[in-house]
């Protein structure tokens, strides 16, 4: 009955859209209507400016975050922090706020994964910033993220956590279908760049 909570809870948490909270209030447009029609930080970032688009990122973090730090207190199996974070990541992705439509998780993934195994996850990061200063293209920071995940998992000891970061990994480039073919035309939209 733990688990179901948590992972209940999770999701919910997971589900909040705070990208179309942070831009429909605070500059009255609908993500999901503009820009690249995601509800994700970039997206904000690019319609409504730099500090809603941290907001943004700041929050989607979080919802993964918190749900597996507070679950650590009661759960003590990696499955089930693994399905803790999972089902926060999922609610990101099908949101039952949305009609069970959502954004790519990047940042709620992030944040999941921060508190599954730190330091793994902190090199993730690093080596998706890296991607986004070489290239431009967030998109292509969080492929790289992505695909670090299970392989940061296997280089840390992390084993337990390499099933949903494997998982996870599918998600994430399932999400970013459009930006792989608009990446592969050439056709992504850089950094901040308007459209």
């Amino acid at each position: 009955m733990t688990l179901i909570f948590w992972a209940l809870l999770a999701y919910i948490l997971g589900s909040i859209p705070f990208g179309l909270v942070i831009a429909k209030s605070a500059c009255g447009i609908d993500p999901r209507k503009d820009g690249s029609k995601n509800t994700g930080a970039t997206n904000v970032a690019r319609l409504c400016g730099m500090k809603y688009g941290i907001a943004t990122l700041a929050c989607d973090l979080l919802k993964g975050l918190l749900p597996v730090v507070f679950a650590y207190a009661w759960l003590e199996s990696p499955f089930a922090l693994s399905l803790v974070a999972l089902t926060a990541i999922l609610g990101h992705v099908f949101s039952c706020f949305m009609g069970f439509k959502g954004g790519k998780a990047v940042a709620t993934t992030v944040g999941a994964f921060l508190g599954l195994a730190f330091w793994p996850a902190l090199i993730c990061i690093v080596l998706c910033l890296l991607m986004v200063w070489l290239t431009g293209h967030v998109s292509m920071g969080s492929l790289t993220f992505a695909l670090s995940l299970p392989v940061l998992m296997l280089l840390s000891g992390n084993f337990a956590f390499i099933p949903v970061a494997a998982v996870v990994m599918l998600v994430l480039f399932w999400r970013h279908k459009e930006n792989i073919r608009r990446l592969a035309r050439g056709e992504e939209n850089p950094w901040l760049k308007k459209g």
